[in-house]
């Protein structure tokens, strides 16, 4: 064979490896309005810097005469998203609906021991239907072995999972693992067993897109953390996701030059908060007002809604933000929300974001819901989240920070480096008008008197003023200032160390 035949041959090959399971499978791949792995990759990463890593990896199953495929169902490789390096494995739902097995499942295990090698992110581009059922414990094995490298690699490098097909058994639990997921609408699902496993266990009736669909997972589980439309605009959004975070734990989140002035003031901020303490207003207006350029990525943004999570910039320095959202419940905090809080200052904390925290808690959701659902100890993972982050903290209480409340959301007692407040705070055990009514109940007082106690008691006891005089605020600022005093805190506190007592790990409340 000569030089020429040979050259010839891998080109054949590669011809071969690039079309998956065939040009007729990708035709079906777009008519269902999803891509096919190569184009997301494609769209994800630079242009020009993708580098494919086990292109010519076939199956090595001998039963059921199962045909070959180069690349067997999954694609792997690494790239750069903005000019940094990122691994990246698309399953490839044209070969066997993008079911793993043992060689697909050493393609991803090659990826992953590369990146916590190299110290760069890991994205899974998802669209599997399971474990391939004619391997049987192999396949079982490649899902395990998979699993525990997402937990090694966990707090130490980003994972972000894409959803886009369906995935379903083992295919759920290794986003599930990670750090983030992606899923579309209307095309992508996840659940651990289909509507007609159900229908034949429980007898319940349920389609696709109920049982695990983008909605279902972002607003009613939990279980995803963003949604896009289609997998063009979920690519755009890893991307922008990607540039607020570090390669790895040991390095600080990338930096942006930043063209908003950084001592500007906002006097709009002045009204946003109302006179009346029952008068809802929308947290988002005080973060968009106050973060570089008014971009605020949002996190989690249909579910528990009466927390506000997400990446934003502060003088070009990615920071998270936490912020309790009086338009919804009046911002209490239950279950779902302290789960949700939790979680996303434990990945802060991972990846050296500082967080800023914008308080206006008027408590814990009372109820039998909520006390036989376990809120004691779900909103203990939110206190011990915060209290466990060495990262700069910042808060800022714009309203009220009632009772145990105050100090669950980062207060000056768990660790927080700077403590805010605006005039209009209010920072006591509970209301003025409860407190007096518990106070004063065996004192038959007038309706006079009564009006009058409240005063007092918001006169001594629902204002910063008196968290101020005992240094647990650091400063009581004007609503217009926040941008600026926020900016100054993070630049006081970039070089913080905290050291914390040597140990495996602690045992969060799950």
């Amino acid at each position: 064979m000569s030089i020429q035949d040979k050259f010839d041959k891998l080109e054949e090959r590669t011809k071969e490896a690039m079309l998956g399971g065939g040009e007729e499978r990708i035709e079906k791949q777009h008519k269902a309005g999803r891509l096919t792995a190569r184009e997301r990759i494609d769209l994800l990463l630079d242009k020009n810097t993708f580098v494919e890593v086990d292109r010519f990896m076939t199956h090595r199953n001998t039963n059921f005469k199962l045909d070959k495929f180069y690349g067997d169902g999954v694609v792997t490789g690494y790239g750069k998203i903005d000019g940094r390096l990122i691994y990246v494995f698309a399953q490839d739902f044209t070969v066997y609906g993008g079911t793993l097995s043992r060689a697909n499942a050493d393609k991803v295990v090659k990826i992953m021991e590369m990146a916590l090698k190299m110290g760069a992110p890991v994205i899974g581009l998802n669209d599997s239907g399971g474990a391939r059922i004619q391997e049987g414990v192999e396949s079982l094995a490649g899902y395990a072995d998979i699993f525990h490298l997402n937990v090694r690699a966990s707090g130490v490098i980003p994972q972000i999972s894409a959803i886009l097909g369906p995935c379903a058994g083992g295919a759920v639990y290794s986003p599930a693992l990670t750090d983030f997921i992606m899923m579309v609408q209307k095309s992508s699902y996840m659940f651990v067993t289909g509507p007609d496993v159900i229908k034949t266990v429980t007898h319940e009736e349920v389609t696709k897109e109920e049982l695990g669909g983008a909605m279902t997972h972002n607003s009613k589980s939990g279980v995803a953390h963003l949604m896009a439309e289609d997998d063009e605009k979920a690519m755009m959004m890893l991307s922008e996701l990607m540039s607020f975070l570090p390669s790895n734990n040991m390095e600080d989140p990338p930096m942006k030059p930043c063209t908003d002035d950084i001592l500007r003031e906002d006097n709009s901020l002045q009204e946003i908060v109302p006179d009346d303490p029952n008068k809802p207003y929308d947290i988002k207006d005080i973060i968009t007002k106050v973060v570089d350029e008014g971009n605020f990525f949002e996190i989690m943004p249909n579910y528990a809604q009466n927390i506000v999570v997400g990446f934003a910039r502060m003088a070009g320095r990615p920071v998270g933000i936490v912020a309790n959202q009086p338009a919804h419940l009046a911002g209490v905090l239950d279950i779902e929300s302290s789960m949700k809080g939790a979680r996303f200052v434990r990945f802060c904390d991972s990846f050296n974001i500082p967080l800023i925290t914008f308080e206006d808690v008027p408590g814990f959701l009372p109820g039998t819901d909520q006390e036989f659902g376990g809120i004691i100890k779900h909103g203990a993972k939110l206190l011990y989240a915060f209290s466990e982050a060495t990262v700069p903290k910042i808060t800022i209480i714009t309203r009220k920070a009632y009772g145990g409340a105050y100090d669950v959301m980062s207060s000056k007692h768990i660790g927080a480096d700077v403590n805010l407040a605006y005039p209009t705070a209010e920072i006591a055990v509970m209301g003025p008008e409860g407190a007096v009514n518990i106070i004063y109940r065996k004192d038959n007082l007038t309706e006079e008197q009564r009006l009058e106690k409240v005063e007092e008691y918001k006169e001594k006891f629902a204002s910063p003023y008196r968290a101020a005089e005992l240094g647990y605020i650091d400063e009581i600022i004007y609503p217009k200032q926040t941008r600026p005093k926020i900016i100054a805190a993070l630049e006081m506190t970039q070089n913080k160390t905290e050291a914390m007592p040597p140990k495996k790990h602690g045992n969060i409340p799950l």
